[in-house]
């Protein structure tokens, strides 16, 4: 059975295989202290599992991942510009072993909730006493005739993988000075509500500079998005948007924007009531979301396609003692983003180890999320949310009055800080993270 070894130093293998019990991990920890598995090595999965071993120690926390890299998706559009390389968007799980976390690559294949045993993909069994899912997302490839996963391969979603993003770079770096970029852009609710958009942003930036004679045609299966003014403000200021000349054409769903099939020999998607053709050099496109699929298949989501959970403590509404969090789960007003991933995992930690440790009552807990944007040359964009369940955890909603956006309007000094805050943002994250 592989257990991830280039992840693991020899004394770190061997202070494992002392502990081996007879499911094949360690079995250190139930009883007393109890243990905790945690399925998914993104964000939320990362944050939950390192809060709840600096709060209890005792906890034998376990983290299942089937990569043995992340790579990042927030600040991969920087990619595409040409400002970013794919190699600063990744990183390994080797810095979770300190803190005493246990790291399996392998997947998990299937929870068995009335058990509390979660059956990984080589037939081996974790028992927990918690169970942490943060499976993140998987595309809905059957919304759009014609699109799957081999299709995906020439007309790039790049929305999971920085194998997608680094394909998605090439065409455009193959493709012809004149020609098209076409991005569709999803309904709500999908991971990162304002990455369409600046994704269109920074193409733009990068056919500014290299290929002046093309152009974007961004299609959208809504009306409005995220933070649309400052987007737009910024799309005339930088890319002519509105004029003969604009390098963005947005297309909202009143105006044929919604694509519902493709035709991936012609390079044209078919969009709108009038079923539209519009075709492209280089066409990304972005389908609709739903929970990473152990949630699904272990019966954790409902037919929203998404994991109801208790908003006070994201635990399932369908699973005792399990908790569902980030991009996968119903969180009303919080949108699916990294940092509200975060948030949420804090919280799971606190209650997991209340729980665990017979503390008893949970308190409310405030959220927050924020979440920057980069334009252009020095102009960058952000967005503020707090939020709050209520005592039930039937409702998490924005508080009113808090949160707030960038300023219509603002200075060149405010747009430029914004950029240096977005960077120290990422490298703040991934520090956090990943040592």
């Amino acid at each position: 059975m592989e257990l991830g070894m280039s992840n693991v130093t020899r004394r770190q293998f061997l202070q494992w295989t002392a502990a081996v019990g007879t499911t094949g991990f360690p079995l250190t920890g139930r009883g007393s202290s109890g243990r905790v598995v945690v399925i998914g090595g993104g964000v939320g999965g990362i944050t939950a599992a390192k809060s709840i071993k600096k709060a209890a120690p005792s906890l034998n926390v376990i983290l299942v991942e089937q990569k043995k890299h992340y790579s990042a998706c927030f600040m991969s559009n920087e990619v595409l510009a040409h400002s970013r390389s794919l190699e600063s968007l990744r990183f390994t799980y080797d810095g979770l072993w300190k803190y005493g976390i246990t790291v399996v690559n392998q997947s998990a294949v299937a929870i068995d909730a009335a058990v509390h045993k979660v059956i990984l993909e080589g037939g081996a069994v974790l028992e927990y006493d918690r169970l942490i899912v943060s499976p993140g997302i998987d595309l809905r490839y059957d919304v759009i005739v014609g699109y799957n996963r081999r299709v995906a391969e020439k007309l790039p979603h790049a929305w999971t993988s920085g194998d997608q993003i680094g394909l998605l770079r090439t065409q455009l770096e193959a493709m012809q000075d004149g020609g098209t970029v076409l991005i569709a852009a999803p309904k709500n609710p999908f991971r990162c509500p304002s990455a369409p958009y600046e994704r269109a942003s920074q193409i733009a930036w990068y056919l500014q500079r290299y290929k002046p004679k093309s152009k974007i045609i961004l299609l959208d299966a809504k009306e409005i998005f995220s933070q649309q003014a400052l987007f737009m403000e910024a799309w005339r200021a930088l890319y002519g948007f509105g004029t003969q000349n604009s390098l963005i054409d947005w297309h909202p769903a009143s105006e044929e924007g919604t694509v519902t099939r493709v035709d991936p020999d012609a390079m044209a998607v078919y969009s709108g009531e009038l079923d539209t053709v519009t075709k492209g050099a280089v066409i990304n496109l972005i389908p609709p979301q739903m929970a990473g699929m152990i949630a699904r298949t272990s019966g954790l989501t409902d037919d929203t396609y998404w994991c109801p959970v208790n908003k006070t403590t994201f635990e399932s509404t369908k699973a005792k003692d399990v908790h569902i969090l980030g991009d996968a789960c119903n969180a009303q007003d919080m949108p699916k983003s990294a940092y509200s991933a975060a948030s949420q995992a804090q919280c799971v930690a606190a209650v997991v180890v209340s729980a665990m440790s017979g503390v008893g009552e949970i308190p409310l807990f405030t959220h927050l999320n924020a979440c920057y944007s980069i334009l252009g040359q020095d102009w960058a964009i952000s967005t503020v949310g707090v939020y709050r369940s209520n005592s039930t955890g039937t409702i998490l909603q924005s508080v009113e009055g808090s949160g707030g956006t960038s300023s219509p309007g603002a200075g060149a000094t405010q747009r430029k800080h914004a950029v240096e805050y977005a960077h120290s943002w990422y490298q703040n994250i991934t520090h956090a993270l990943f040592t």
